[in-house]
């Protein structure tokens, strides 16, 4: 079914910057093969918009590439109604993207159109938008850690005012959860979420369940569903960055949750293919690892007088595969990632972070040496259980043989409580902290007492040897 409210918002939009028709640029349409439109006489460059008409009215279609006398478009919409021959009449410039404080409690569409029925969003006169990425030498560093309000992510994996992390996950086992965590326990003055390429049912639930009405007051959310066609999921996610970069010039600090960068990248590869550009890795074009990077590198800390903008990318692992190229690709251009595991979320292990897999780079930067300590002592506690959970579930270890094995044993259930959060339990960073510091003590206060124990039972044993 045709969405006739949103096509006519988007065409009213864009009338303002028809381009007064010649023959000269105007063109038809020639070929239809799946989702792409083929044209000849069309004369505009690459990247811009062009109205199609169809037994249904004017369809909404941009330039993605041309071969000789050939233009290809990629509709923004369905093709339902195309006709051969139809006139393809090019716009002069693209229609804004409304960018202003009115966007906070809204939820649009990967082009700005309004999903919520509270009528236009107003754009802001005085902001005028540079495309231009940010010099990297003018860039604030990374010094300030961000409170996420997730106890594991904030005493093990710190992430840092401006970093951009993955978080990498196979399917259904809790992305969403656990980004709706974050956005209820964060600090940042501003949260951006892109819900791009996942289930539409999403949606609704994320903004009334997760976000609810106060992390919504300050929330903008960017949907494009998976049945939206790979131009509108593409546009989706540099629409929800773009946002971000406007409150970022305006000196607030932005939380940008995007979800997902694996149905960008496949957005990338439908278009690519489409137009005919070979496949490199598993599939995947050479243009989709050369966006990837493009698109996480506008987020991060701006200049002198501006915000940051703190990124979260979910990476869908598929099959659990943490070396598809996708995943390859995104870990090796992020700050850090955090790992969920199956097993862990199987087990009702939630939220289900690997500490062990999961790293933050800038981490050193924002934490104090002795934050760092506690995190490593007890990360090699939980790593040491891990290494020997098997010879300990079939009774081969004996009690006594290594004392860190044994104080791993005793403290595991504590760790894994400790690692442990409900869905609407907020944590903030200092208290996280606190109890960190609590179960390190704990734990060397313990094997304080054991090493007393085995002295005196050695010194027992000798007087009786004696």
């Amino acid at each position: 079914m045709v969405d006739t409210v949103r096509i006519t918002q988007r065409l009213q939009a864009c009338q303002a910057y028809i381009h007064p028709y010649k023959e000269s640029v105007a063109g038809r349409l020639v070929r239809v093969v799946g989702l792409t439109l083929e044209a000849v006489g069309v004369k505009a460059p690459v990247g811009s918009q062009c109205l199609v008409e169809t037994s249904q009215g004017d369809l909404i279609a941009e330039i993605v590439g041309f071969s000789q006398d050939k233009t290809y478009l990629m509709p923004e919409q369905s093709v339902q109604g195309v006709l051969p021959g139809a006139r393809v009449l090019p716009l002069s410039t693209k229609a804004k993207l409304p960018l202003s404080m009115d966007l906070l409690g809204r939820v649009i569409d990967g082009v700005g159109n309004p999903l919520d029925g509270k009528g236009p969003i107003k754009n802001s006169d005085s902001y005028h938008y540079n495309t231009r990425s940010i010099n990297p030498l003018s860039r604030r560093a990374i010094s300030q850690p961000l409170d996420v309000g997730v106890r594991s992510i904030n005493s093990f994996i710190t992430v840092g005012q401006g970093q951009r992390m993955g978080l990498f996950a196979g399917s259904g086992v809790g992305k969403s959860v656990l980004l709706g965590m974050m956005t209820r326990g964060t600090t940042a003055d501003v949260i951006v979420v892109g819900l791009v390429g996942e289930r539409g049912r999403e949606v609704k639930e994320f903004i009334e369940e997760i976000l609810g009405e106060e992390g919504r007051a300050r929330s903008v959310v960017v949907a494009a569903p998976a049945d939206n066609s790979p131009l509108m999921r593409l546009k989706g996610c540099e629409t929800a960055v773009q946002i971000s970069e406007y409150f970022r010039d305006q000196g607030l600090n932005v939380l940008l949750l995007l979800d997902s960068l694996t149905r960008y990248a496949q957005a990338q590869r439908e278009i690519a293919l489409a137009v005919g550009e070979p496949p490199a890795t598993k599939g995947y074009p050479p243009s989709v690892f050369s966006k990837l990077p493009q698109l996480v590198e506008r987020a991060g800390n701006g200049g002198e007088g501006q915000g940051s903008i703190t990124a979260f990318y979910t990476v869908l692992t598929e099959g659990d595969d943490l070396q598809d190229p996708i995943a390859d690709a995104s870990r090796a251009i992020l700050d850090g990632h955090i790992v969920l595991s199956r097993a862990l979320a199987d087990a009702g292990h939630f939220p289900a972070v690997d500490v062990e897999a999961s790293i933050s780079r800038v981490m050193p930067m924002v934490t104090s040496d002795e934050h760092q300590q506690l995190a490593r002592n007890l990360k090699q506690l939980y790593s040491l259980y891990q290494q020997n959970k098997d010879l300990i579930a079939i009774g081969a270890y004996s009690k006594g043989s290594d004392p860190r094995i044994d104080q791993a044993i005793q403290l595991l259930p504590v760790i894994n409580f400790f690692l442990q959060q409900k869905m609407r339990e907020v944590i903030p960073y200092d208290q996280s902290l606190t109890q960190l510091q609590e179960i390190i003590a704990a734990a060397q206060a313990n094997a304080g007492n054991q090493q007393a124990v085995g002295a005196q039972q050695a010194q027992a044993a000798q007087q009786a040897a004696g």
